[in-house]
């Protein structure tokens, strides 16, 4: 079962943790948003293996957006 991982804040993405095919922990921080001059890490909501990455460093986000996909 796939789950999608979606920004929580408006931004712009700062910098991705996490590669394709990558091993995760629950928590793990997968990719750091930044807005207002902070940054933002969004973890991982479930342990299992990164199946896709949906943005780039630099890419600006809406709320909602989904960032990444974990099976």
């Amino acid at each position: 079962m796939a789950t999608s991982v979606e920004a929580q804040i408006t931004g712009n993405v700062f910098q991705i943790e996490k590669s394709v095919g990558d091993a995760v922990a629950e928590g793990d921080v997968l990719i750091i948003l930044e807005s207002m001059k902070m940054e933002i890490p969004v973890e991982s909501p479930c342990a299992g293996r990164v199946a896709e990455v949906r943005v780039e460093p630099g890419q600006n986000v809406e709320e909602g957006t989904v960032l990444a996909v974990i099976e």
